[in-house]
């Protein structure tokens, strides 16, 4: 059984959603938008005109991708699609599990970011990728990009945060894996908000990312029925870039 939580158990994605264009920019996601935008053209055996993105939560990469691709986001949280709604009003927005979700209807690409993460057991992951390959049209493709393999996984500390009309956010970030036997890794921020007019509030919000060799993602995919290439990104993660056949 997997042992999976909804991701708007985490209170970054729920009672502190609101908050999230303050904790993670949209503008900080151009960049790898533009990386994602190429790399599915380029390896897209048709024109690319749709997209669904999995696990899309508050629409960053979407401000960026939907000059180029008519959009579909679906995400677990109501609260993140909120959110996104907000900044990207012109797109369809659907409530959401990327392991079960079945809409359907096929896109000329899928695209899943690091949402991805969120999939703690071999079993959790192959289910998401069952609905990018139900999801994706013949001669289309899907791009996972998490943020580490078992292999590139390093553990460390960050920060970030930024200023608003409505407030400031800071966080500290703590990356680690109390145990290196399984397949998991734990994110841990402490989270400052301080509201205009109002005192500096801290809250803790752990998420627990799944960890998985390489090759189990290559295996998966092909599994699945996608032929598999890699690239390596300007932040050193590796992309998996699946094609479905054309028939």
């Amino acid at each position: 059984m997997s042992k999976s939580l909804p991701v708007s158990f985490n209170k970054l994605y729920s009672e502190l959603a609101e908050w999230w264009p303050l904790f993670s920019a949209p503008a900080d996601y151009e960049a790898e938008a533009a990386v994602f935008r190429k790399l599915i053209l380029e390896n897209a055996r048709m024109s690319v005109k749709t997209m669904l993105e999995l696990g899309s939560g508050g629409g960053n990469n979407t401000l960026f991708l939907k000059k180029d691709f008519r959009m579909t986001l679906v995400d677990l949280s109501p609260e993140m699609l909120k959110v996104s709604e907000e900044l990207n009003p012109d797109c369809e927005h659907l409530q959401g599990d990327m392991r079960s979700v079945r809409l359907n209807r096929e896109f000329d690409a899928v695209f899943i970011h690091d949402a991805i993460m969120y999939m703690l057991s071999e079993n959790d992951l192959q289910q998401a990728i069952e609905s990018a390959y139900l999801h994706c049209r013949n001669g289309g493709v899907v791009l996972l990009a998490p943020d580490c393999t078992r292999e590139n996984y390093q553990p460390g500390t960050s920060k970030g945060g930024h200023d608003g009309d409505a407030g400031s956010v800071r966080y500290l970030e703590w990356n680690h894996a109390p145990d290196p036997n399984d397949t998991t890794c734990k994110m841990e921020f402490a989270i400052m908000i301080r509201k205009k007019g109002d005192a500096t509030r801290v809250y803790h919000d752990t998420h627990t990312f799944g960890l998985f060799p390489r090759d189990t993602w290559i295996s998966l995919l092909k599994d699945t029925g996608f032929t598999v290439t890699t690239f390596q990104d300007q932040f050193d993660r590796e992309l998996f870039i699946a094609r479905k056949p054309e028939k």
